[in-house]
């Protein structure tokens, strides 16, 4: 792709992101909404592969069925009640309405059927796109309607992405659509608590952005697809492959590592609340998630190639891009469990 035109792509991502969030009008953030949908097209169905763009229509039909279901919702509230502001939807049609919209957008349980298929269509580097800048817009939203949602609507979304995340990536192969799964579980997670603690929700979206930012550039840097071609990884980079290891037990939540702290906190929040059959639930639900993060290490560091598998071992050429953006976003997902308390100090404050 010609390097002004991904300039202009990009920059109209951030510009849509940006919008969203500036916004306390209706039609200002569907206008943002809009624009980062159009942005992300040409990016995703750039590759001129059937398979990129069969995810890029899908892409564009739920994102846009999503849309139009948040102006509907809009307007019905604008109707019924006189307002735009995003603050003052009141009425429980349009609040439901839009909480499914944004469910649809950032591919929650039960409206999360398109984002594996999304995922495995495309290259990795729009995969992390996808993964974490096209969240921030639609979770500002989120955030910004949650306190008038039904606390049941917002608790039953959360624990049944968490255990349809942990329950569907069990079979995969494919690496993209175990990412892509390992999304919807953490997304769960988030909105378990969106109501309770909005602080904490935040601090778990950025936490997911880096551990998923780091395992997304580690994939793309070792040129692995499937878990066959991800065994080979360690003869070509130990280093890597042993980083990547605990980058994926840090998405796992496994202590002592940064993915910990937001689950810990999550469940501390709902034992705090008087829910501890939900806190149940979604430790349990994080237990299959870390089955299959586990699997994934398995393949990485504990069995030696050749193996009894048939698959063709991949070139394995030097490095040729920066592997600066990788050190910085691995270091933060290993090492941040032990700023724990200044992190709750700071939720507290």
């Amino acid at each position: 792709m010609n390097p002004y035109v991904l300039t202009i792509l990009l920059s109209s991502l951030g510009l849509g992101t940006v919008l969203t969030f500036a916004s306390s009008h209706w039609l200002l953030a569907w206008m943002g909404l809009e624009i980062n949908t159009l942005a992300i097209i040409p990016i995703m169905a750039r590759q001129h592969h059937p398979r990129a763009i069969e995810a890029t229509t899908k892409y564009f039909l739920t994102q846009a069925t999503a849309a139009a279901m948040i102006l509907f919702a809009s307007t019905t509230n604008a109707w019924l009640v006189g307002e735009w502001e995003i603050h003052q939807l009141s009425h429980p049609l349009a609040t439901t309405t839009v909480m499914l919209a944004l469910a649809l957008k950032l591919g929650l349980a039960p409206v999360h059927f398109w984002l594996p298929e999304v995922l495995q269509g495309i290259e990795l580097t729009t995969g992390l796109i996808l993964s974490t800048w096209q969240k921030l817009a639609p979770f500002a939203l989120m955030i910004q309607v949650a306190p008038t949602i039904n606390s049941s609507l917002l608790i039953l979304l959360g624990l049944l992405s968490t255990l349809v995340g942990g329950w569907g990536g069990l079979n995969q192969t494919q690496l993209r659509k175990i990412l892509a799964y390992s999304s919807i579980a953490h997304l769960g997670w988030m909105v378990l608590v969106l109501q309770f603690a909005p602080s904490l929700t935040l601090l778990s979206l950025l936490l997911y952005i880096i551990m998923t930012s780091s395992a997304f550039l580690a994939l793309k840097t070792n040129n692995s697809l499937t878990i066959n071609t991800l065994a080979t990884s360690w003869t070509k980079a130990p280093t890597l492959a042993a980083l990547t290891t605990l980058v994926l037990l840090s998405l796992g939540g496994l202590p002592p590592l940064s993915g910990f702290m937001p689950k810990w906190l999550i469940l501390q929040e709902l034992t705090k609340q008087g829910l501890p059959l939900s806190a149940t639930l979604a430790a349990m639900a994080a237990l299959l998630s870390l089955y299959f993060y586990l699997r994934l290490c398995y393949a990485m560091a504990l069995t030696i190639y050749p193996n009894t598998l048939t698959a063709t071992a991949p070139w394995r050429l030097d490095f040729t891009h920066l592997t600066l953006p990788l050190s910085i976003v691995t270091i933060l997902a290993l090492g941040l469990l032990p700023l724990t308390p200044a992190v709750t100090a700071m939720l507290t404050l």
